[in-house]
């Protein structure tokens, strides 16, 4: 019998389509696999292991069952995100345990596809930090469980590197998609704006925050990011192959962050690759501004001042309550303010010399995993900055940036590189990536018994 509990999702949906296994058959392989690992990694807050199988044999009696682009792929869902008939917590005691009436529009494209939502997965609370942990479990990362998998998508990631699902759905706001998917050796793409419908808790962190694909392999990253995106975003095919000008820069835009030296020698030894594969790679740094990190600050809490209105602050984690506290004092500035613009001119003329900028996706490896919503805000808030400063500039600016494995820790964790481009060039970024997958191979998932 045919494992197919770790196969690629683009391997699964060519099965399922050419009847050579039933959506049941790898929906239940993985639903096996996920009832053996997630007690050790912490992946799910809900497992739909009944509604899951039911919902493979709808999909196996669709008389469109040939042409379903992701046919009979199992998916997990992360938990800010509705699913119809499953609560939305957002990792907290203080939301509602109420069953959605409908999918979220990306749940419903996936359903769509062929897709099989097999469960929902752990985030810390209303998404805040880069560390998954709360009243709901605490999420490890697949590769080295004494760490954390990351955050806010940590579950996804963690269900994606562990084989429980071949994809998941995650969003990022702050690097929500970027740093899991460094930390657990996976695919990402944050879209740029408007790319995928957003639609992400109260108001999208003012339109930083859009959904995207988790995936082992560029070609199931792309596959499950053009069935997210609207129609004519040009992610479906692999771009050509022609040079491009590349930047790269191991500086971080915070000052006073340093990135250690596994993701300094991961970004140069790529940006090698990437020249001996034909490209123009220089090195330079953007001219992120001084202001950055309290533009950072001033979004990153203003958002969850946004999301906790309405809540039982007595319900919500210290570490949450200060941080919406704090994110009150900037909601006027963030909702009138310029800075987002001023920052996305700053770097314009920069990416009209460069067409892409390659960076270390990480400054260093992810904080151990334990009870961060336990501790308090200041010390979860030097953690995320310390480990996670290279991400936010391309949420502030709206523009896309994908994560890409290479390398590996001392520990043999895997390390990874972000590649960020100007609007409308996500396609770009997953031809890039995919050149990196060639001439780097990563192993796809943890090596878990």
């Amino acid at each position: 019998m045919t494992e197919w509990a770790g196969r690629t999702a683009v391997e699964i949906a060519a099965a399922v389509r050419e009847k050579r296994v039933t959506p049941r058959e790898a929906v239940a392989a993985h639903l096996a696999r996920i009832e053996r690992l997630d007690g050790r990694i912490g992946a799910f807050r809900v497992v739909r292991s009944k509604a899951a199988l039911a919902e493979a044999d709808e999909v196996a009696a669709r008389t469109d069952l040939a042409e379903l682009p992701l046919a009979g792929v199992p998916v997990a869902v992360k938990d800010n995100l509705a699913v119809r008939g499953e609560s939305t917590r957002v990792g907290s005691a203080a939301t509602p345990d109420a069953p959605a009436g409908e999918d979220h529009v990306t749940v419903a494209r996936l359903r769509a596809a062929g897709a099989v939502v097999v469960g929902l997965t752990n985030v810390p609370e209303l998404c805040v930090f880069g560390t998954t942990e709360g009243v709901h479990g605490v999420s490890r990362n697949p590769w080295d469980t004494s760490r954390t998998a990351g955050g806010s998508s940590g579950g996804s990631a963690a269900a994606v590197a562990a084989g429980m699902v071949p994809v998941a759905l995650g969003n990022d706001g702050m690097g929500s998609l970027r740093i899991p998917a460094a930390n657990c050796g996976l695919v990402t793409v944050k879209p740029g704006h408007g790319v995928v419908p957003a639609g992400i808790g109260e108001g999208d962190w003012f339109g930083m925050s859009e959904n995207g694909p988790l995936a082992t392999t560029v070609a199931d990253a792309r596959l499950m990011l053009s069935v997210l995106a609207d129609a004519g975003a040009g992610i479906a095919e692999s771009g050509e192959r022609e040079p491009r000008r590349i930047a790269v820069s191991v500086r971080s835009p915070l000052l006073g962050v340093s990135v250690s030296g596994p993701y300094v020698r991961a970004a140069r030894e790529a940006a090698g690759a990437l020249t001996g594969a034909g490209h123009r790679v220089r090195r330079a740094d953007p001219p992120y501004p001084l202001s950055l990190g309290v533009t950072s600050l001033a979004h990153w809490t203003a958002g969850t001042a946004v999301d906790a209105q309405g809540l039982d602050s007595r319900l919500l984690a210290r570490r949450t309550r200060v941080h919406a506290a704090v994110g009150r004092r900037f909601l006027g500035s963030v909702r009138g303010g310029t800075a987002r613009e001023q920052l996305r001119s700053r770097l314009e003329p920069f990416f009209a010399e460069y067409d892409v900028l390659l960076t270390p996706a990480l400054a260093r490896r992810s904080p151990k995993a334990g009870p961060w919503h336990e501790r308090g805000w200041l010390s979860n808030l030097l953690v995320n900055t310390n480990y996670s400063p290279l991400t936010p500039p391309w949420n502030l600016a709206g523009w896309p940036a994908a994560v890409v494995p290479f390398g590996t820790l001392p520990s043999g964790a895997p390390t990874a590189v972000q590649l960020v481009g100007r609007p409308g060039t996500e396609g770009e970024l997953l031809s890039l990536a995919e050149q990196l997958e060639e001439l780097r191979p990563w192993r796809r998932t943890a090596p878990l018994s």
